[in-house]
């Protein structure tokens, strides 16, 4: 296995990727470098999104609990909405038609999304 180290590169510098797509029909050999790039990458990737839904959720609780947000150019609120599930109600309106007899469904539908208990979501707005 070969034992290179993808060098360090700052915000400043470009990335410059080791994966070149070619148009060639004879494949190139893989190497172990790109391999280990491609783990590497995926391994990161990993952990930048672990810190992005960390920081996430510790943002959305200090607002939730009343914390102020420093004033300046960017801004940050939850956003609570509530929703009751109807991607069935098309489905539901045809059936409960040929049920209980034409226009019907609706009156159904109505009545049962009245009586389902909405769910309850809750946003982090980051700007």
């Amino acid at each position: 296995m070969a034992t290179g180290t993808l060098p360090r590169i700052t915000s400043a510098q470009q990335v410059v990727s080791p994966f070149v797509v070619h148009s060639a029909c004879i494949p190139d050999q893989i190497t172990q470098f790109e391999i280990a790039a491609l783990l590497s990458l995926r391994n990161r990737a990993r952990h930048i999104e672990q810190q992005i839904a960390n920081a996430e959720e510790s943002i959305r609780a200090r607002l939730g609990a009343g914390a102020a947000v420093e004033a300046g150019e960017h801004t940050a609120e939850v956003k609570e909405s509530f929703r009751r599930n109807v991607s069935w109600k098309d489905v539901v309106i045809r059936l409960a038609d040929r049920l209980y007899g034409e226009d019907r469904g609706e009156a159904y539908c109505a009545n049962v999304l009245q009586n389902t208990e909405p769910q309850r979501t809750v946003s982090l707005i980051l700007q």
